[in-house]
């Protein structure tokens, strides 16, 4: 069974910084690309960065430059490093895990696992 479980969260004052980690078990396929995703309620997922097995990191254009994606093969953890946080980041943030061989963020389709989720909150 595959669990991916989010931790990291919380709420911040702008221009501050959150970590948010993601722990994956149970994943069979060792060749996997992990991300992170926000999403608010009726809106669409949006992507904000991903990495693939190879180690090629995507981000979005509101994440680059402050977010950093890191991601551990041993431990099957994936870390966004959230720097210089603005009101706008605010939103409930979810970890993905997809089998490759489709990379960037092409690499999270159907098959994907998402955790629960985990709010980050930005105020002025």
């Amino acid at each position: 069974q595959v669990r991916v479980v989010e931790s990291g969260g919380g709420s911040v004052q702008a221009g501050g910084s959150l970590t948010l980690s993601c722990l994956v078990r149970g994943y069979p396929y060792s060749h996997y690309c992990m991300g992170w995703f926000r999403q608010s309620a009726g809106e669409e997922r949006e992507g904000v960065a991903a990495v693939d097995s190879d180690g090629s990191i995507s981000y979005s254009n509101s994440a680059k430059g402050r977010f950093t994606i890191s991601k551990d093969n041993f431990k099957n953890t994936v870390t966004l490093q959230m720097n210089s946080l603005k009101p706008e980041d605010t939103d409930k943030y979810f970890c993905a895990v997809d089998r490759e061989p489709r990379r960037g963020w092409n690499c999270f389709g159907l098959s994907a696992y998402y955790g629960h989720g985990t709010q980050v909150t930005v105020s002025q």
